[in-house]
């Protein structure tokens, strides 16, 4: 069904997807795999993921509705399955109801079977994923849902998949996952500019609507330094120094940062740095995994 897969999503399940292999080769850098077992915390969390992006689409009909023609974008704007009619309202919500009890179903199993702690991780994440545009807390309209998204597509599924594997989470190693969180949080950020004018007129209070697009630009280039910063300083927190080939992620962070700093209100030119910072935490995910199994 088309619908279905677009609530899937790919590309924006890229995000949980890079938390969990950079959190599975730091788990391996402390021991074999259980490939069952990972293969489970995979199905649970991108069922979660189907289960966020169906209510997104139900509590952000209004603001999705408001997206002008020349403000879409592949990356952003929501997957508007009700706003091109793919599904109604109530197979929406049976969609996300399917999602999130899936989710927490599995959570359930895994605490059971493998590792009780996991629960604690899971309702967490399934909360912050509901709330991100769900009442009461509506956290996006309050100017929080950049700091839920970097926590929970760094830190939380990240410590989630290395539970699951060591049953414990070493300090050293949950510092590497700060700086993806920095980083998809940055992704979120661009990806709010063409939604700008609809977020705003439908009281979508996100922190790109409360500075403006043009004040807002100037924070993108911060957030990438800041990421580029905890790198530089992760030896100092005892991770493995192959975490330092994530600074591979500036490569395309500097151009994202250039047309999004000349180009703050143009979704066409916005589009390519979109892109580019898609690329940007994958590559750090992908390189600083690479470097934690192959520069322990």
């Amino acid at each position: 069904m088309p619908g279905v897969w677009r609530l899937a999503d790919p590309k924006i399940s890229l995000a949980s997807i890079a938390s969990m292999f950079l959190g599975a080769c730091a788990a391996a850098t402390l021991g074999p795999l259980d490939y069952f077992w990972l293969g489970a915390t995979v199905l649970g969390i991108l069922l979660i993921e189907v289960g966020k992006n169906a209510s997104g689409e139900i509590f952000d009909f209004a603001s999705d509705t408001a997206v002008g023609p020349e403000d879409r974008s592949p990356f952003s704007g929501g997957k508007r399955v009700l706003v091109d009619g793919l599904l109604t309202r109530r197979q929406t919500a049976g969609v996300a109801l399917i999602g999130f009890g899936g989710g927490l179903a599995i959570g359930l199993w895994i605490a059971a079977a493998r590792e009780p702690r996991i629960l604690l991780v899971g309702v967490i994440g399934a909360a912050c994923a509901y709330f991100y545009n769900g009442a009461p807390l509506r956290l996006a309209h309050r100017g929080l849902g950049e700091l839920a998204v970097g926590t929970c597509y760094g830190p939380l599924i990240f410590a989630g998949t290395v539970l699951v594997q060591r049953h414990e989470i070493p300090w050293s190693m949950l510092a590497v996952s700060l700086p993806l969180g920095l980083l998809i949080a940055t992704f979120l950020w661009i990806c709010e500019f063409p939604d700008f004018l609809a977020d705003r007129s439908a009281g979508k209070r996100n922190l790109v609507v409360r500075l403006g697009r043009r004040r807002a630009s100037f924070v993108f280039p911060i957030l990438f330094a800041a990421a580029a910063v905890a790198i530089a300083a992760l030896p100092w927190t005892g991770a493995p120094r192959g975490a330092a080939w994530g600074l591979v992620f500036i490569l395309p962070a500097v151009p994202a940062a250039a047309a999004l700093l000349r180009f703050p209100e143009s979704t066409r030119r916005i589009i390519p740095a979109q892109a580019l910072t898609l690329a940007a935490f994958i590559s750090y995910a992908g390189a600083a995994g690479l470097g934690l199994l192959f520069l322990r």
